[in-house]
């Protein structure tokens, strides 16, 4: 029973933190946009691919955050929770701002989490689409 408490838990923090993030920026997509081209400027990346990735990110954020919260295929939205983290840890590796990692590295251990207890996910949608 506890196992499954805190799966929800750490579930609906991860999922709502992704979720956030992409709900705030959503209103202001060009310019958070503009934003992380900029910061990209004068880094390996070229602008060719931070353009598309800083318009697809908020929706990333904003959709696997919402599957999260909801318990909805949960595998896949940890899954796609993982690739958005690993591509901001890379993409803050070149811009060489550590500060972000650590916090970016903190929610990949809740993804770790969720990914490894997937079977303490009781308290989710998934409970009535993959019944066991």
């Amino acid at each position: 029973m506890h196992s499954k408490t805190s799966y929800l838990i750490v579930r609906l923090a991860l999922g709502l933190s992704m979720f956030g993030h992409g709900l705030v920026r959503l209103p202001k997509l060009e310019a958070f946009s503009q934003g992380l081209v900029k910061s990209f400027e004068n880094s390996m990346m070229p602008e060719v691919l931070t353009l598309p990735f800083s318009y697809i990110l908020p929706f990333g954020e904003l959709i696997f955050g919402a599957l999260l919260v909801i318990g909805l295929f949960t595998r896949v939205a940890v899954l796609g929770i993982a690739a958005i983290l690993l591509a901001l840890i890379f993409g803050s590796t070149l811009v060489e701002n550590w500060g972000a990692i650590t916090a970016q590295l903190v929610h990949v251990a809740f993804v770790a989490y969720l990914s490894h207890h997937i079977k303490d996910n009781s308290y989710a949608l998934d409970r009535f689409i993959y019944k066991n």
